[in-house]
């Protein structure tokens, strides 16, 4: 083997093993910034980051007598209102800094506050779930308008409250995991083609954990408030029947349709 031929094959193997060690750097770089991936979702953890806000937000309260939210008008819904006003906290000094959780910082979440008349407590809006509901909203506006006002209805799965078919929709990659249980969920759609998560899964998971039994007259939708840091976004109000939870489209201004932006 010639000296030349030598030079050129250790050429080779250096290049190589230089690629194997990008490859390496950059799957072990993922690696730590998705680090659920496997599971098809990314987990944060937000918990920090709302006893930080609550804490600026009562101190706030405290002094000012008012609460530092963003104003939104009646038919914004119940969990998409009274978006906490983050840059008024950190401008007045209550907030060393915004939290990187949040979307003012690049975040995937608003801090809202709810119970804002009794007891204002801080809670997450999770804006990868805004975001899917509102990429299938708009696949299904599509296939209305196409269809002469069709829907691209599936399973009716409520009393009027039929699932997307995503066949129909072309919505087929479009998933969505449940910031409660990490289970993928379902999107389903009113009369009127207004789209929504479907929580019922989560819901009937925390009651049987519970072992409560619901009246009525709740709305379901409390008991993931009261056990989590997240809102149900996008959802509709959810009744107990027959030993289950049951969206209904008739309650609450909360099932009006609004759009995130």
């Amino acid at each position: 083997m010639t000296p030349a031929l030598t030079n050129k094959m250790m050429k080779g193997a250096r290049k190589a093993a230089t690629a194997v060690m990008v490859l390496l750097l950059i799957m072990t770089a993922t690696a730590c910034m998705y680090p659920d991936q496997k599971s098809g979702e990314t987990r944060v953890s937000y918990r920090e980051s709302v006893k930080r806000i609550q804490s600026a937000m009562d101190d706030f309260q405290k002094d000012q007598g008012i609460l530092p939210i963003i104003n939104a008008d009646e038919t914004t819904p119940r969990f998409e209102k009274f978006r906490i006003d983050l840059d008024q906290l950190q401008k007045r000094g209550y907030l060393d800094d915004i939290p990187t959780t949040a979307f003012e910082k690049g975040g995937s979440a608003y801090f809202l506050v709810q119970n804002e008349e009794t007891d204002p407590t801080v809670k997450v809006m999770d804006l990868v779930t805004v975001q899917k509901v509102n990429d299938v909203q708009r696949a299904v506006d599509l296939y209305k308008s196409k269809h002469d006002g069709q829907l691209p209805a599936g399973e009716e799965i409520y009393p009027g409250i039929h699932t997307v078919d995503p066949d129909l929709a072309g919505t087929n990659n479009v998933e969505l995991k449940s910031v409660y249980s990490g289970q993928d969920m379902s999107f389903i759609m009113d009369a009127k083609g207004v789209v929504y998560a479907d929580y019922a899964f989560d819901i009937m998971q925390l009651i049987d954990k519970e072992g409560v039994k619901p009246s009525k007259d709740e709305d379901l939708r409390d008991y993931l408030i009261k056990s989590s840091d997240y809102v149900p976004v996008k959802s509709l109000p959810y009744e107990w029947s027959g030993d289950a939870p049951v969206a209904n489209r008739r309650q609450g201004r909360e099932a009006e349709r609004t759009d995130w932006k």
